[in-house]
């Protein structure tokens, strides 16, 4: 079959995402992504029976020799092409990351374990679990300055206090409305 071809649809970036298609024998891939920054693969893969496919091969279902020739590599590639701010966003959501991480550190020295801590820091761990990043909590402890074992232990508190919600089996959670009431009133 040699490379796939590949064109684009709904590029234009708008709230819903961006797709990128790809045409593999009989079928066509639609790979889409949501608006801002590309970080990954698309969050959802579509295949459909392609224009001009031939009746018998549309016959025979979506093969594994289809699967395997998904250039996805080469999807990733061309979508974070078309995202250009996507490095821009990611780079404003980092320095918004380190200063909310910052504030924590300031808070929890100046004022210990308190409300507008845990609330900062139930925020910045939801961001830095959000991007996907490995290991959020260690990365924190070193921006607070404390035992990783510590932060774990703040992080807990803030769960039972009602400021973040669980997510069972993976980092990260939910600001809850009392979260956002205490942000509010902070000034970063």
């Amino acid at each position: 079959m040699g490379n796939p071809a590949w064109y684009g649809a709904g590029m234009e970036g708008d709230e819903s995402g961006f797709e990128i298609t790809q045409q593999q024998g009989a079928w066509t891939i639609r790979l889409w992504w949501p608006s801002g920054p590309v970080t990954g693969g698309p969050q959802r893969v579509t295949i459909e029976t392609a224009e001009d496919a031939p009746a018998r091969d549309v016959a025979r279902g979506i093969s594994t020799t289809v699967l395997r020739r998904l250039d996805l590599p080469g999807a990733i590639k061309m979508a974070e092409e078309h995202a250009p701010k996507g490095q821009e966003v990611m780079q404003e959501l980092a320095r918004a990351i380190d200063r909310g991480a910052e504030t924590a550190g300031v808070l929890l020295e100046r004022d210990g374990v308190s409300d507008a801590y845990l609330a900062v820091l139930a925020s910045v761990y939801k961001a830095v679990s959000d991007t996907g990043a490995a290991a959020p909590v260690p990365w924190l402890a070193r921006r607070v300055n404390r035992s990783t074992e510590t932060v774990k232990g703040h992080l807990k508190q803030a769960r039972r206090d009602g400021y973040l919600t669980t997510v069972a089996g993976k980092a990260g959670g939910e600001l809850t409305d009392k979260a956002t009431e205490v942000l509010k009133r902070i000034a970063f």
